[in-house]
């Protein structure tokens, strides 16, 4: 009895989460979102017949908290010295049946690299879901679209 609650649920959210993001074109993910934490604002742009987005406004350096922000928790050394401002941490993504699919996702807070996709919940509402081996396993992140780099909430 409970599997079979556990089965409903689970096609009940499956399906659900396959048609709020139906009727999106494929460019309606272009521009700046607002991340869930509210410390970074990511810019989506098309390269080539792929979407990527790079790191494009981050809080600490825009109060004056630090100078530059690094990806010290990168796993590779070398990457370590790098600054977050810039930094590329969506790529690969191709846009099919109204889902920007088989890319992936780096956490610069975590210094990790997940697979990912991407739905429009509404046109200034994106989910992104990082995950490692299958989907179901993973944390959806919640971003907000910006007008610009620079949150809303900080344009005057």
């Amino acid at each position: 009895m409970k599997f079979s609650k556990i089965l409903t649920s689970l096609m009940v959210l499956l399906v659900s989460s396959n048609t709020f993001a139906a009727g999106f074109s494929e460019d309606d993910i272009l521009g700046y979102w607002l991340s869930e934490s509210g410390k970074g604002v990511v810019e989506i742009y098309r390269a080539g017949d792929k979407f990527e987005g790079k790191i494009v406004w981050v809080k600490d350096l825009h109060e004056g908290v630090v100078k530059e922000k690094l990806d010290v928790k990168n796993p590779k050394k070398e990457l370590q010295t790098r600054s977050i401002l810039g930094l590329k941490n969506l790529q690969g993504f191709t846009f099919k049946k109204s889902k920007w699919k088989d890319g992936s996702v780096y956490d610069p807070a975590k210094g990790k690299t997940y697979s990912s996709f991407m739905m429009l919940k509404d046109i200034d509402t994106l989910k992104l879901r990082g995950y490692i081996g299958i989907a179901l396993l993973g944390r959806t992140s919640v971003m907000k679209r910006q007008r610009s780099a620079i949150p809303d909430s900080y344009a005057k």
